[in-house]
């Protein structure tokens, strides 16, 4: 697959950690521990987990893996779809972020279609910069814990790669018991699973490192929090110290 060049028409570019690869319409590109975009050396991570093709003049990608799940959105972080398994979703933007969690570590590439099948509409009436999906209402506590955790994320500049901080790293940076830490995120994912958001809640794969991943990538996807928030950390840490 080569480098990055004058995009055609009909060209698909996928951006990864300060790197871009270009998609040939007639080219399957493949992204995982091996294929076109190897993107680390992680055991979690399959060997081929997504491909991307061009099918009837129209761009697909598609989960080729076993067990992993990605969570895809726009641009605006309007429209968010998680991608199982065995599914297959349209690209549809002109940019689609991808986010998904192999062990502890959260990854995030871009793909960018030149002539993208859906045109943004303009929007009318009061504009609070809430999205849909984002329009949860979280208390102060319980965003700082989602900051907390997806800090290293919203930190790194452009796509890439990310370690998650385990809930004790997490309750440490915000000068939390674990205990209260544990008892914010288990009031925040029993929300937004009653709203419909898979995989934070049942089932015998459930353990405490998938529901942080998964937290994180929604919460990112959907923009629940974003680097204007990093501030209420240290503020929240100053605060909680000075109770002690």
């Amino acid at each position: 697959m080569r480098a990055m060049t004058a995009r055609a028409a009909d060209e698909l570019t996928i951006e990864f950690a300060g790197e871009a690869f270009t998609v040939e319409p007639d080219a399957v590109f493949t992204v995982g521990r091996e294929g076109d975009l190897a993107i680390d050396d992680n055991l979690f991570l399959h060997r081929h987990f997504l491909t991307i093709e061009n099918i009837d003049g129209l761009w697909l990608l598609s989960n080729v893996g076993s067990r992993l799940s990605a969570t895809v959105t726009d641009a605006g972080g309007r429209v968010q779809a998680w991608l199982a398994p065995g599914a297959r979703l349209p690209l549809v933007f002109a940019a689609t972020a991808v986010i998904f969690s192999a062990g502890p570590t959260t990854y995030e590439l871009t793909i960018n279609v030149s002539e993208p099948a859906f045109r943004e509409t303009q929007t009318f009436g009061d504009d609070d910069g809430l999205s849909t999906i984002g329009d949860v209402p979280l208390t102060h506590s319980q965003r700082v814990m989602i900051l907390a955790l997806a800090e290293p994320v919203i930190r790194r500049e452009g796509t890439g790669m990310s370690e998650l901080p385990t809930s004790a790293q997490a309750a440490e940076r915000l000068g939390w018991t674990l205990t209260r830490f544990n008892r914010k995120l288990d009031n925040v994912c029993d929300k937004l699973d009653r709203i419909g958001v898979p995989g934070l809640r049942g089932g015998v794969s459930s353990y405490a490192t998938n529901r942080r991943v998964r937290l994180v990538e929604h919460a990112i996807a959907a923009r629940l929090v974003t680097r204007d928030d990093l501030p209420l950390l240290d503020q929240e840490r100053n605060a909680s110290l000075e109770e002690d």
